[in-house]
């Protein structure tokens, strides 16, 4: 179970000696492995901005990585209370992060495509599974069934004893495919070995999860990075690689 960030770690650049591994939920109360929440800072003009990559300067209030718990966040006012000065979000703000998380993933898949880590195409995401090249299987939301359902029969036989055969992305509609790989039509597609796919599972993790973790929780208040927390509201979860 992660230890809980000391009172004393102020979160005043979140790249220093003093980050901390873990943060309480400024909704839920609940504290959790900086890699499964978001950090949120005030901008100049007093609007609250997602700082995903956790760099920005300043103090951060951090929100379960959940599209409810910031819907939730936005109309219970846990933003103005936790920062204690009036904030400025629009009633849209959750689809808004989403968006950025999106972008996010369809960056690091451009990244991936450009050092040739990316192959896209039924017939070529086949015979990558076929010569084991392939260490993750993407599907567009909108594809057909069918051709998904191959694929992934032909990685559990090709990738004997791997669970479920290969780590499976369905996060992009194949129009945010296409914009990513700069092609058209893109159905299926398979991430290959090298060091940029890293990145792609790791912001692939956060979205699905920002779609799907419900954070259901009672509001017991907000609370800023360097705040007090109770050691014992902590539980464990497991995350994969970031």
């Amino acid at each position: 179970m992660p230890a809980v960030a000391p009172a004393a770690d102020l979160d005043d650049g979140p790249r220093t000696a003093r980050s901390g591994v873990v943060r309480m939920c400024a909704l839920t109360r609940r504290v959790e492995p900086v890699e499964a929440l978001i950090r949120f800072v005030v901008g100049p003009d007093g609007a609250v901005v997602p700082d995903l990559r956790r760099r920005l300067p300043g103090r951060g209030l951090w929100l379960t990585a959940s599209k409810a718990v910031v819907g939730q966040a936005l109309r219970k006012g846990i933003f103005a209370r936790g920062f204690r000065r009036k904030v400025a979000a629009s009633p849209t703000f959750a689809d808004e992060v989403e968006a950025l998380l999106v972008a996010g993933v369809q960056d690091a898949l451009a990244m991936a495509a450009k050092a040739g880590q990316v192959v896209a195409g039924f017939a070529k995401v086949e015979r990558a599974i076929a010569e084991r090249r392939a260490v993750a299987l993407i599907h567009a939301t909108d594809g057909a069934a069918d051709g998904r359902r191959k694929l992934e029969a032909a990685a559990r036989q090709t990738y004997i004893g791997a669970d479920g055969g290969l780590p499976v992305i369905d996060a992009l509609s194949s129009a945010q495919l296409d914009l990513a790989l700069g092609r058209s039509n893109v159905i299926h597609a398979a991430l290959t070995a090298g060091p940029a796919n890293g990145s792609v599972l790791s912001r692939c993790q956060i979205l699905v999860r920002y779609r799907t973790e419900t954070g259901d929780a009672p509001d017991a208040g907000a609370m800023l990075d360097g705040d007090e927390t109770d050691g014992s509201m902590a539980r464990s979860r497991a995350v994969e690689h970031d």
